[in-house]
């Protein structure tokens, strides 16, 4: 009457009668854990693909997607690599650059890098002018040696807008008094801080043409910075331009330039994964003691199920049905409150901080004063299937138990 019969008693077994509730809150624990485990799991991977992607950002601001620069190091015709590069369908900006590591010195001495642009053009490859805290790129002129530093650097060389430092370059010339370094005085004209420590606290903005003639490269540059519509196509399309070009170039995208930290990354989050998937791990497991109690509780039915004709495979699903239904209902109840948490997560957030009666995320220790959160619906398809499965793998073995039950012995007790 009732077919299929294994998903008709697998179902009927979900619901509670007076003798047996112990065993329904059991269920009701492990949907509950379930929930639990998966909405965590969405929510944490979710910020810290937020995190990934904010720092990535702040990063990209400063790196660019991709360089070219010739094999000896100085770019006589920029202007026209500039040109060219801007002729490729993917390219969105292109800008000149020179960039050395120096010492700088004013109340006090610091390794630094030195990056010669072109302010005009070096807007259009990094976001260096909108993180300026006092002046502005345009600031940056050609002859008046002047300099923009991070934030990070100003402090360490104690300099405020309007002092002046002195730079060395990375050289030596002989003089009458013996070899030292070509030096010069800049004037401070800005402060920029981007809120990557590598950056604020050690580097410098010149004009390209003051770079020029403090490294002895007159009218050249080191290379070109591009910034393109794809950025994961950041290494093909520079290989394409380095190709088309007279003579000898090499070609370094904004993966290679931070790969230590991108692998750091991708491996904390691989970490994550793993131990977060032991929480909806262990809520899975518990349907493996929710079964094994129904099955121990249903002996009797299962016995007069099989002097009815009922074969083993069939009380096999009827366990691995309710065993299941437990793990879709807990998975989707945490894959709707993962997305709605991970969605809602920059409203919680301040929230959490009132309750906890201070701020959780100092931005001057963190530069970062909000929780960001970036869903990926691939990862949530993940989650839910790892879910799915070991809630599956969980039913096997109470139900492989209750196929081996023998009529005689359970009903013997009855």
């Amino acid at each position: 009457m009732y077919k299929p019969l294994s998903l008709f008693v697998g179902l009927r077994y979900l619901r509670a009668k007076r003798k047996n509730h112990f065993i329904s809150f059991i269920s009701l624990i492990s949907m509950l854990g379930i929930a639990l485990g998966v909405t965590t799991l969405i929510t944490v991977l979710s910020v810290m693909n937020g995190f990934e992607k904010e720092i990535r950002t702040r990063i990209l601001g400063m790196v660019s997607h991709a360089v070219i620069r010739p094999w000896d190091g100085k770019l006589n015709d920029w202007q026209a690599v500039v040109e060219k590069a801007r002729q490729h369908p993917q390219v969105v900006g292109a800008a000149p650059f020179i960039e050395r590591e120096t010492m700088i010195q004013a109340r006090g001495v610091n390794g630094a890098i030195i990056r010669g642009i072109e302010p005009q053009l070096e807007t259009e490859v990094s976001d260096i002018g909108e993180h300026m805290l006092e002046g502005e790129l345009a600031d940056l002129r050609a002859g008046e040696y002047r300099v923009i530093l991070g934030s990070g650097l100003a402090r360490k060389l104690a300099v405020m807008v309007g002092d002046k430092v002195t730079v060395y370059a990375p050289q030596s010339r002989a003089t009458p008094v013996g070899v030292i370094p070509p030096m010069r005085s800049f004037e401070v004209a800005g402060i920029f801080e981007v809120g990557v420590h590598e950056y604020d606290s050690a580097m410098a903005v010149i004009h390209l043409q003051d770079a020029g003639k403090l490294f002895r490269l007159g009218g050249s540059a080191g290379g070109v910075r591009l910034k393109l519509t794809d950025m994961y196509q950041a290494w093909n399309v520079a290989q394409e331009l380095a190709m088309e070009l007279d003579g000898l170039y090499q070609v370094r995208d904004w993966t290679g330039q931070h790969v230590n930290y991108f692998r750091a990354v991708k491996t904390e989050k691989a970490v994550m994964f793993i131990i977060l998937s032991l929480i909806v791990a262990v809520a899975a497991f518990n349907i493996i003691s929710t079964l094994v109690m129904v099955v121990t509780d249903k002996q009797a039915d299962i016995a007069i199920l099989k002097t009815m004709g009922t074969s083993s495979g069939t009380i096999m699903r009827i366990f691995i049905i309710q065993g299941c239904f437990i793990g879709i209902i807990g998975t989707a109840l945490g894959v709707l409150g993962g997305i709605a948490l991970a969605t809602n997560i920059d409203t919680v957030f301040p929230w959490l901080e009132r309750f906890a009666g201070f701020e959780l995320l100092p931005a001057d220790i963190y530069y970062i004063s909000d929780l960001p959160s970036d869903l990926k619906m691939p990862d949530v398809y993940k989650f839910a299937g790892l879910s799915l499965l070991m809630s599956l793998i969980s039913t096997i073995y109470p139900a492989w138990r209750a196929s081996r039950v023998h009529p005689a012995e359970a009903l013997s007790y009855e």
